[in-house]
């Protein structure tokens, strides 16, 4: 789904695909458009999974207030995902989104926010 999602969005180009901590991290090298997103294991909870992303973004503010009702999120830090439940498709599709464009849009804003001035 992340490959997928990067293709479909515009601006993102190719991953690159790496080992962060032991776990498979996605970023956006090239373009540099977007933030790190992680996969991996909850600690302590074996038999759930998790998106991570970087904790010093906005990004789960943003999830939070779209999808909280349709996410499990976790402080500032993840999407919690249980593998015996279907997975919430368009809302991680939308996130993961976000998260490929994170510092794209934050530079569009902050433009945005100069052109006004």
């Amino acid at each position: 789904m992340i490959f997928s999602v990067a293709a479909s969005t515009e601006g993102v180009g190719p991953l690159s695909e790496t080992l962060k901590w032991g776990e498979p991290a996605y970023l956006t090298e090239i373009s540099k458009s977007g933030s790190t997103i992680r996969l991996g294991c909850v600690s302590g909870q074996p038999d759930l999974c998790a998106i991570y992303f970087n904790c010093q973004t906005t990004l789960l503010d943003s999830f939070r207030a779209q999808f909280a009702d349709e996410l499990i999120l976790a402080s500032d830090r993840a999407i919690i995902l249980d593998p015996g439940r279907a997975l919430p498709r368009i809302p991680l599709q939308i996130c993961l989104s976000m998260a490929l464009t994170y510092h794209r849009a934050k530079q569009l804003a902050s433009k945005k926010r100069v052109n006004v001035r």
